[in-house]
């Protein structure tokens, strides 16, 4: 893990951004994993955290998680263990991995909503990185409102048909509540559209209304449907060093800059 960067005398502290939509099947971890490999790839020092139980952040960067192993989520169990033991080297560098446990019983735990924001901060995990990125479960638990308590913006991935405005009105409210209480910092980062075809009206209509209702100048271009970015989890790696010409690494890498720049902003 790199050690804290020193600039001018100022310690730089990490964005920290969680991509959620609280409707399942949206690409989220599809997202986590490659743009946390564009942005590692710009010689950024990126971690990747995964909240979501499904584990597959550590298929998708060949990170393999054996039975016993500590895991974020014996973070959120016990008090008394740091993170820092359990960030886990991928084979790209600059890119890290906290993994999760599949095993994980969302009703176990406790319910103290800082405990991983207080886990980052103590541990100096914010200086050791430049960008930190939690990839969250659909649910709404423990789990997800650390993810929320922990961050400073959301990114929302959504597929763009009837049910997509359902599950971000459903997360409108839950961001309003969170910074409206725990953490007065998070704000709303963009839409990101996924497996989307401008060609189908239904398509451009779901997208315009997501527009119109939170700001253009929070929709990204999108990702358009491919099946590589499918095949570059089945051989455990980023769609960017699986196929580099492929649709989806080009709109991956588009995304990337899109997001970096509203950081900026």
């Amino acid at each position: 893990m790199p050690d804290a960067p020193i600039v001018t005398g100022i310690v730089r502290e990490a964005e920290i951004l969680v991509i959620t939509n609280r409707k399942g099947g949206t690409g989220k971890t599809t997202t986590s994993v490659n743009l946390a490999a564009e942005f590692a790839a710009t010689g950024q020092r990126v971690l990747l955290i995964d909240l979501d139980t499904q584990s597959h952040c550590a298929v998708g960067l060949d990170v393999s998680v054996r039975r016993g192993e500590a895991t974020v989520h014996d973070l959120l169990l016990d008090d008394t263990l740091r993170l820092r033991p359990v960030i886990r080297q991928t084979q790209w560098p600059g890119l890290d991995l906290v993994p999760a446990d599949p095993l994980f019983d969302h009703g176990a735990g406790h319910a103290e909503q800082t405990r991983l924001a207080r886990a980052l901060r103590e541990e100096g995990l914010l200086q050791a990185y430049d960008l930190i990125l939690i990839d969250t479960p659909p649910s709404l638990d423990m789990l997800l409102m650390n993810a929320l308590v922990a961050a400073r913006r959301v990114l929302v991935p959504f597929v763009p048909h009837a049910l997509s405005n359902e599950g971000i009105k459903s997360l409108a409210r839950v961001l309003f509540k969170v910074s409206a209480g725990a953490n007065p910092d998070l704000r709303l980062l963009g839409f990101l559209p996924l497996m989307v075809d401008r060609r189908i009206g239904h398509h451009r209509g779901v997208a315009e209304g997501v527009s119109h209702q939170f700001g253009a100048q929070r929709m990204l271009s999108g990702v358009r449907g491919d099946i590589k970015l499918v095949e570059a989890f089945a051989h455990r790696m980023p769609v960017r060093y699986h196929a580099p010409k492929s649709r989806g690494a080009e709109d991956y890498a588009q995304a990337a800059r899109e997001v970096a720049a509203l950081l900026a902003s």
